[in-house]
């Protein structure tokens, strides 16, 4: 994954952050070799631990299916179409010093590096410090994790009854809101989303051997 040159700096240790990581994915491997039955425990714990099947094919129409997940004060959701898992208990999420409010940490996922974001500051609030669930997010592949407090429900709402974005809501907020349900729920649009520079960090070295 890319992002923009502010991402790249600001006395980030990657290093430290990928060392700790390798040392994860050695533990892991370390134990499948020692105990398969463990490793199919473990898959079988994770196969529970999805909030429910989703309907990955589900494109954009009259009636949404949504995700609704809660962070910090708010409540959020996002079409399914855009969440291909989600982690109640992520293995590990390794934090990095110095690393902006929007960055929690990376964990992984499937031996690849993912990127665990906070939605809260793209909003203007301050970001969680509480641990949670984590949306895997993207489009056909996974791109980044979305920090939440809690995975509340699937959702079926209609586009129609969605009201628009609140004016108090700056020009680049709302090119991330759909609408907002009647009970107060953003409804984020997923592309503009993924197409947001600031959620993306250059990850290198994505691979641990």
């Amino acid at each position: 994954m890319t992002g923009g040159d502010d991402a790249k700096g600001g006395g980030l240790d990657w290093a430290a952050a990928y060392r700790k990581l390798a040392q994860l994915a050695a533990e892991t491997r370390a134990a499948t070799r020692v105990d398969p039955e463990r490793e199919a425990a473990l898959l079988e714990e994770r196969a529970r631990a999805l909030s429910r099947p989703l309907h990955r094919q589900a494109r954009a129409g009259p009636l949404l299916e949504l995700v609704h997940f809660r962070s910090g004060e708010q409540d959020y959701a996002l079409e399914t179409r855009f969440v291909l898992e989600v982690l109640r208990v992520p293995e590990q999420l390794v934090p990095l010093p110095g690393a902006p409010d929007l960055l929690r940490g990376l964990t992984l996922l499937h031996g690849e590096v993912l990127a665990v974001v906070e939605i809260s500051p793209l909003f203007g609030r301050a970001a969680p410090t509480t641990h949670g669930p984590v949306l895997v997010v993207g489009s056909g592949r996974p791109e980044l994790g979305l920090r939440a407090d809690a995975v509340e429900e699937v959702l079926i709402l209609s586009r129609d009854t969605l009201l628009p974005p609140p004016p108090v809501l700056d020009t680049r907020e709302r090119t991330l809101v759909s609408g907002i349900s009647r009970d107060g729920i953003i409804v984020l649009e997923g592309e503009a989303l993924l197409g947001d520079g600031r959620l993306f960090f250059d990850l290198s070295e994505e691979r641990i051997a």
